[in-house]
């Protein structure tokens, strides 16, 4: 059964097995284990930017696809069900349809995207979403009278979601079965011809794919799961706006968290999305502390200051790149592989 559902694609180190049990388990329990408004949101957090990096290493670390328009995709779906949310009765209905409405709206675009773009080279068509996104940000803010400008738009959600439980798990019901599927998509036999395509384009091209066909599919497929993602987000915050989705600062993130975890493994997604976010919310309290116990002592309360939280974030990440080159799947696999 579980052979099944991780579609052969085993942690194949113990380690890293260990680590993944853990996260699920914290995040299945998240509820209980943690109580509080401040840890279920950082737990649902979690849960939204597993899928959003997963679908993301689905482009860069499977396809070689450099693309900064994910956060595009990602507003788009959370924009799509606050649109329909904050203008019709609130429903189930409403959702399906802001969701629909956000998955074809993305389709359409990552499909003219591929289509036009991928053939050009790498840099070329990262320059092209890079100024694709920046024009739907900058639209997104200047519709006010559709998207709320900077201020976004906040609705309503049926009466299931308002339990905050409730809405938990059916935001980690979602996001396990969506990851679930991209694990079997990058096993299957589309799967590794991305790989064969990320590794040498032109001898996968000399075999007879069509690299321009299975790049274009892999965007769709990505965009569509950012999308879903967003939807996801929005409906946990029931608030939508230009901060929590276009903001590329959260691109910057994701790429952080792909490489934190590991390109090209898919469970890199779920460990680089648990330590960035938990680092990001409660690396600033626990520094705090630690200044605290280090009070009376020269220069050290100063250096483990609060307000410095960001200066140690950058010193974490450095350290992991340093000591994990390949991310924290790929070292783990590496050694694992090493001892046999």
């Amino acid at each position: 059964m579980i052979h099944h559902l991780l579609s052969g694609d085993h942690p194949r180190s113990t380690p890293l097995a260990v680590i993944l049990g853990l996260i699920l388990v914290a995040l299945a329990l998240a509820p209980f284990l943690f109580p509080g408004t401040k840890p279920l949101d950082v737990a649902a957090k979690v849960c939204v930017f597993v899928l959003l990096v997963a679908s993301y290493d689905l482009l860069l670390g499977y396809t070689g696809i450099v693309s900064f328009a994910h956060t595009m995709f990602f507003g788009i779906g959370g924009y799509g069900v606050a649109i329909v949310l904050s203008r019709m009765e609130v429903s189930w209905t409403a959702i399906a349809l802001g969701t629909a409405a956000a998955m074809l709206l993305s389709l359409v675009l990552s499909f003219v995207i591929g289509l036009f773009s991928l053939r050009v080279k790498a840099i070329f068509f990262a320059m092209i979403t890079l100024a694709v996104a920046s024009f739907f940000a900058i639209l997104a803010s200047q519709l006010s009278w559709l998207t709320g400008g900077e201020d976004g738009l906040t609705f309503k959600v049926p009466e299931l979601l308002r339990s905050r439980q409730a809405a938990y798990y059916a935001l980690f019901g979602v996001t396990l079965a969506l990851f679930l599927a991209l694990l079997r998509v990058v096993n299957s036999p589309f799967g590794r011809v991305l790989q064969a395509i990320r590794e040498n384009d032109f001898r996968a091209e000399a075999l007879g794919y069509r690299t321009v066909t299975y790049r274009t599919v892999a965007n769709c497929l990505g965009a569509v799961v950012a999308t879903l993602a967003g939807v996801l987000h929005a409906l946990w915050l029931r608030y939508t706006g230009p901060n929590t989705t276009l903001d590329f600062a959260i691109m910057i993130d994701i790429l952080l968290m792909v490489v934190i975890g590991g390109m090209g493994t898919m469970y890199g997604a779920v460990i680089g999305a648990a330590l960035f976010v938990v680092a990001q919310n409660y690396l600033q309290a626990a520094m705090e502390r630690l200044a605290g116990l280090l009070k009376g002592m020269p220069v050290l309360p100063e250096l483990f200051h609060p307000d410095r939280w960001l200066l140690w974030f950058g010193v974490l990440f450095v350290l992991s790149v340093y000591f994990f080159p390949a991310g924290v799947v790929g070292q783990l696999r590496a050694r694992a592989a090493a001892r046999q």
